[in-house]
């Protein structure tokens, strides 16, 4: 089965690990968002990644729910130019006005906020799939205005990316769990 990240490119695989989200496993309340009324606390969640090329200049890190209800998905959290030396990032390492590792940088997510914001499902509309990328990069920046969305920073991604690692856990919120605007 493939991911939303293979429109991007089809490229090999490599290793992701979290000591805060697992693959196919319900997120935590602390990666649901608190801004957006699911119960949570938006603390981006810990991730470590490994067996990438040896080429790689670069990690770009992103967040994507396919299936919120927008036409288009959410992209939760982008990380671009991180340091191809920098092999984690930890827990609450996306809040808002976080120092990245060298020239890493956050972008503004569909919510314009340059931070982490945690899982935020309608209640009763089932399970939304968070699709969490490490995309190792042949390049140490992919050039991006610091202005741009996720969503256009995948055109460079397009082009520039050598592998990726995807883990993808869930959340969502029962039909009698009521968000608060």
């Amino acid at each position: 089965m493939g991911t939303p990240y293979d429109r991007i490119a089809r490229v090999p695989g490599f290793v992701i690990t979290s000591t805060d989200v697992g693959d196919g496993v319900k997120m935590e309340p602390a990666q649901a968002s608190g801004i957006y009324g699911s119960g949570g606390q938006d603390i981006s969640p810990q991730l470590s990644w490994r067996d990438y090329p040896a080429e790689t200049k670069s990690f770009v890190v992103t967040v994507y729910d396919p299936t919120a209800p927008t036409g288009s998905g959410f992209w939760h959290w982008a990380v671009a130019d991180i340091p191809a030396l920098v092999n984690d990032l930890p827990t609450n390492a996306g809040v808002e006005g976080a120092r990245m590792p060298g020239r890493g940088w956050q972008l503004a997510n569909d919510a314009r906020l340059r931070r982490y914001v945690g899982a935020a499902p309608e209640p009763g509309s089932g399970r939304h799939d968070y699709f969490i990328g490490v995309h190792a990069v042949d390049v140490a920046s992919l050039g991006a205005d610091h202005d741009c969305t996720p969503a256009f920073l995948g055109f460079a991604l397009g082009v520039h990316t050598l592998a990726r690692a995807v883990m993808t856990p869930f959340y969502e919120l029962g039909p009698t769990t009521s968000a608060v605007a």
